[in-house]
């Protein structure tokens, strides 16, 4: 399905379950719906970015990119699009950055309820050798050194993974969130193990990329398997 008739807004979740491509209200581009953050207004008045794309009431598109927010903000596109005088926060780009950092650490913390995720060094480490890993995950402030080792590792198995691509690596957030994902402290290095959880957590890390990158035209793809 292409863009709805009407190009500026939707109808709601419950009306679009069967979109795929929806159109920026900024670029006018139509794009893959995993491309664009969907906005909401709130009961309250207040522009929501709905990173689930699950809230209720019409919604509007923006391609998932800090400066494509920040342009929308700049051009008033909210009140356009919505049809009615709404108050838009300058700090929206910087707030809906923050909302995708969360949803990122959202989706590892509950990989790590479910049992699915090994933290330090060594059990990563060891975890690479037994060949459990999906997922490797370093913090972004981590110290080099471990990291390239790590990484070594990590390409040196992917060769066993079969049919399997290679390993995603994926250096989103910094050491304090990941403390925070984890409940422990001083996490640099973690992985995934199999299981659906990493399917989320991958999804949503490659949203939050494509969001810090994607003005640079670097998206998560042009970076092959690291993100």
């Amino acid at each position: 399905m292409l863009a709805h008739s009407d190009p500026e807004l939707d109808h709601g979740p419950r009306t679009e379950r069967s979109a795929t491509m929806r159109m920026c209200v900024v670029s006018r581009e139509v794009r893959p719906i995993d491309e664009l953050i969907r906005f909401v207004v709130s009961p309250q008045g207040d522009i929501v970015p709905d990173l689930k794309r699950k809230l209720p009431g019409r919604g509007m598109w923006i391609t998932a990119s800090r400066k494509a927010v920040a342009e929308a903000v700049r051009r008033h596109q909210f009140s356009k699009a919505f049809k009615r005088d709404l108050r838009i926060p300058p700090t929206l780009p910087l707030d809906t950055e923050t909302l995708l950092v969360r949803s990122v650490a959202e989706a590892l913390a509950i990989s790590a309820k479910a049992g699915q995720v090994v933290a330090g060094f060594g059990k990563v480490e060891s975890a690479l050798r037994e060949g459990t890993v999906e997922v490797l995950i370093h913090a972004s402030d981590g110290a080099p050194d471990g990291i390239r080792k790590l990484d070594t590792l990590a390409r040196q198995n992917d060769g066993n993974r079969g049919t399997k691509p290679p390993i995603p690596i994926v250096t989103a957030l910094k050491s304090a969130e990941l403390d925070l994902a984890l409940t422990r402290s001083n996490v640099i290095h973690a992985a995934l193990l199999a299981g659906p959880a990493s399917r989320t957590f991958l999804s949503r890390s490659q949203m939050l990329v494509r969001y810090r990158l994607a003005d640079d035209d670097k998206t998560a793809e042009n970076h092959g398997q690291d993100f």
